[in-house]
């Protein structure tokens, strides 16, 4: 069968979530340089504007104590992450690795759902957190990853 255009794929697809636009990553770097009691109300400016941008949610669920407040912003993140993954060709199965900046803001509110469902007792919850973010980046975690 000459001539046939026959392709195969290179392993494991890949996806990058889009970078956030400067406008927004400066909303977020003023919000950090916040004092600590006024970051968690920063950030969640931050959200309200753009509530598509996945390390607002992080940041917000990284922000507060209250192991359901956290869980509460963590899983906006992770739905809106799920949304924002399907928006950039991601069909439900792949790396979503941490290596790429645009994808952190993911990996942390998936990370800190995953710390919040351990937190209230929802031990089933917190273990397959864990075992996608496995799956996500078999990597996990990096020793970077905020605490």
């Amino acid at each position: 069968m000459s001539g046939s255009n026959v392709s195969f794929s290179s392993g494991t697809p890949e996806t990058v979530l889009p970078a956030v636009d400067d406008q927004v990553r400066s909303a977020l770097e003023e919000a950090a340089r916040r004092p600590l009691e006024g970051r968690r109300d920063a950030y969640a400016l931050v959200a309200a504007r753009a509530p598509r941008c996945l390390e607002a949610w992080a940041e917000l669920a990284e922000a507060v104590s209250d192991p359901i407040e956290r869980y509460a912003y963590a899983r906006v993140g992770y739905h809106r992450g799920l949304d924002g993954l399907r928006a950039a060709g991601w069909r439900g199965s792949g790396y979503v690795r941490w290596r790429h900046p645009s994808n952190r803001g993911f990996l942390r509110c998936l990370e800190a759902l995953r710390r919040a469902a351990e937190a209230i007792g929802e031990v089933d919850e917190a273990e397959r957190c864990a075992v996608f973010l496995r799956q996500l980046d078999p990597d996990w975690p990096p020793p970077e990853l905020p605490s």
